[in-house]
């Protein structure tokens, strides 16, 4: 079953209690909570009280969205023990992670080792806690095109390391689903959003009733895994809550089908 929700994040100008009440009135039953201000990477009292609201409201909690980036976090000064804390607080199933700070095309071997044996670090540190580890799929990492991303999570298996997914901007629709299905049986959680790409490589953000078609062909694939998902807004146009609640809706109407 695919569940929708919202990556906090996208509404940063709302509190946490505003963003529930959003996700109540539009229809989002998940929440990823930002590790910067919703619920900031080793504020125990914080996350306490963010996760407590969530439950009192009937919502779920998908994932805590860390900002921590496996090996490169540490040594600047982000321990993963305050990131582990906080989603532990939160009650979390779930920390988002970056596969390292640099593209697969820029990453030395010694760099690449240093991410794999991080995961498998902070993977054992969160099993013992009974929370799984989801790395982004994202530029600017190790998990930057479909073939490193599956070099990447060959190399990292462990029965808490999973991987979320979102369409690449700019890139043939066929490749986006290409990578979905390669994905399939490490996915975890989904990243929604319509974007193109501009002349100028800037990222432009649309209503996301406009890629339906595009959504529908991703949930298909999605559908077959026989697992839950979360399938997460992530930025809506302009960052205006008239146009998330649209989004919103458009979401819920299209896992409901």
């Amino acid at each position: 079953m695919i569940h929708p929700g919202v990556c906090s994040l996208t509404l940063p100008q709302l509190n946490p209690q505003e963003i529930i009440d959003l996700c109540i009135e539009t229809g989002l039953t998940h929440i990823e909570w930002w590790g910067k201000d919703h619920a900031p990477m080793g504020d125990i009292s914080v996350a306490t009280i963010v996760g407590e609201l969530t439950r009192k409201s009937g919502l779920i909690i998908s994932t805590y969205g860390s900002y921590y980036k496996v090996g490169d976090s540490e040594e600047k000064g982000l321990s993963f023990q305050d990131v582990l804390n906080s989603a532990v607080a939160l009650k979390a199933p779930s920390i988002r992670v970056w596969a390292g700070a640099g593209g697969s095309k820029d990453c030395h071997e010694d760099q690449r080792n240093a991410v794999i044996d991080d995961t498998f670090r902070i993977a054992d540190m969160s099993e013992k806690e009974g929370i799984s580890i989801t790395f982004e799929y994202h530029g600017g990492t190790l998990t930057d095109s479909n073939s490193s991303t599956i070099e990447f999570l060959g190399k990292v298996e462990h029965p808490s390391v999973f991987s979320g997914w979102q369409p690449r901007t700019g890139v043939e629709l066929s490749e986006n689903l290409e990578g979905l299905q390669e994905v399939l049986t490490r996915l975890s959680t989904i990243h929604v959003f319509n974007w193109t790409k501009s002349p100028e490589g800037k990222h432009l953000r649309h209503p996301l009733n406009e890629s339906i078609q595009e959504w529908q062909q991703y949930f298909d694939i999605v559908s077959k895994s026989g697992r839950d998902h979360n399938a997460l807004l992530e930025f809506v146009k302009d960052g205006k809550i008239d146009q998330f609640k649209k989004d919103a809706k458009t979401l819920v109407e299209m896992v409901n089908i």
